[in-house]
């Protein structure tokens, strides 16, 4: 076989909110990880995860992964699930996987899921798989849950983008997702310190889920009775402050933000790191505002995507 290069791209996915579902309605523990995963929301952005994936025939299989141009030995996410689409075909390949991310990493991005999706599908099409995107998600869903690197990003990438509500957990084809149509006009800007949260202390702390998930079932409620851009940001704000994620440094951005001119804001989950919706009017502003407390480096602006992980030319 010739060497096959295949693209794929995943926006960058912020979870605005959420309620971790690992336990059945009787309080027993799931153990069927695909109906294990996360209720919640929040928006796709036209910045994200663009990875391009490699083949050529080989006497053993061989992967090598690359993110932002430096060889890594961590990318566990990307390693298992090209493992797992080898295990599905007897042949085997040298394959060379390259991620570029343009959205900061491990600070609520949604970037383990996106480097997931992109990988299963640039590989499905390069080895030929019958597959369809519920599958492929499922396979990535599945890899990230037992990996600890997430919850229910992977279902809302799956399927688009824009104003994403997950309202019924559990892997693609069984999960239930909503969107809240907003402007196409509308900007994200994101003001980024550099803490990083440790997702396993959260994801891993009963007394920790309990809360997420009391204040995490409210605002799903709140968000369905009145299901707008505008209430949709307010609950979330408030999740965040409830939850105890809100820190000192993003109150002051999210009160900056809206004083500046935008729509709303909320906190990227999990990750020190404010998102305000913006009309392009108002862009300048806002982000001038954010660059008055943090380096310019941390300070981002993103068009919103709609499509959602797919493979490109």
């Amino acid at each position: 076989m010739a060497k096959k290069t295949l693209k794929a791209f995943a926006p960058g996915a912020i979870s605005s909110f959420f309620e971790i579902s690992n336990t059945n309605p009787n309080g027993t523990p799931i153990t069927d990880l695909q109906y294990m995963g996360a209720r919640g929301g929040g928006f796709g952005l036209q910045q994200g995860t663009h990875t391009q994936i490699t083949l050529e025939d080989a006497s053993e299989n061989n992967i090598q992964i690359s993110i932002n141009n430096q060889p890594t030995t961590e990318a566990k996410v990307t390693q298992a699930i090209t493992q797992t689409l080898l295990s599905q075909v007897t042949k085997k390949y040298a394959i060379t996987i390259q991620h570029q991310i343009d959205v900061p990493i491990g600070m609520g991005f949604g970037t383990s899921a996106g480097g997931a999706l992109t990988t299963a599908l640039a590989l499905k099409e390069a080895l030929n798989l019958p597959l369809t995107y519920n599958q492929i998600g499922k396979i990535a869903h599945l890899v990230e849950i037992q990996l600890q690197t997430g919850l229910g990003t992977v279902s809302s990438l799956t399927f688009g983008g824009g104003l994403i509500l997950v309202t019924k957990p559990g892997a693609p084809g069984i999960c239930k997702i909503d969107r809240i149509p907003i402007n196409p006009n509308y900007m994200v800007v994101l003001g980024c310190y550099k803490t990083l949260i440790p997702k396993k202390s959260v994801l891993t702390s009963p007394q920790k889920i309990q809360q997420i998930n009391i204040y995490g079932q409210k605002a799903l409620e709140a968000i369905l009775s009145e299901p707008s851009l505008e209430n949709f940001l307010a609950q979330c704000w408030a999740f965040s402050q409830k939850a105890g994620f809100a820190t000192d440094g993003i109150c002051e951005l999210v009160k900056v933000a809206k004083k500046a001119g935008a729509i709303g804001a909320a906190q990227n989950m999990i990750g020190e790191v404010v998102h305000a919706v913006v009309p392009k009017e108002k862009v300048s502003l806002v982000a001038e505002a954010f660059r008055q407390t943090l380096p310019s480096n941390q300070v981002m602006v993103s068009g919103i995507d709609f499509e959602g992980v797919r493979l490109v030319k």
